[in-house]
């Protein structure tokens, strides 16, 4: 796992298999030093992503959004209209940084 700090937000690159392990560690790193963050998710090096592993990312997307923080997976292998509302998937960095700017500009205007 890479981590990479940006200007608005924390870029986490992973390459590692499975995602439970993974995540695991994602969920350490977040809660312990990035919770004020927005967090990218950067799984453009793994090829071979599913809706089965997207779901496991479920509950630390949710909780670190319930924080009003955004968190963006960027992926290019799923099938964008297999993704669920509860996710924000895209499939360049350039994209995730729009999200992000976006999600922050509604927080700001209190939507």
């Amino acid at each position: 796992m890479t981590i990479n700090d940006h200007d608005t937000f924390v870029e986490i690159i992973s390459e590692i298999e499975p995602f439970k392990d993974f995540i695991s560690l994602l969920k350490t790193e977040i809660s312990s030093k990035y919770q004020k963050n927005n967090i990218v998710v950067n799984l453009l090096k793994i090829k071979s992503f599913y809706l089965e592993d997207l779901l496991l990312f479920l509950t630390v997307s949710n909780s670190h959004r319930s924080n009003n923080k955004s968190f963006v997976i960027i992926n290019d292998a799923i099938n964008p209209d297999s993704v669920p509302d509860e996710f924000v998937v895209v499939p360049t960095l350039q994209e995730a940084v729009d999200i992000i700017e976006m999600e922050e500009i509604e927080r700001e205007l209190g939507f």
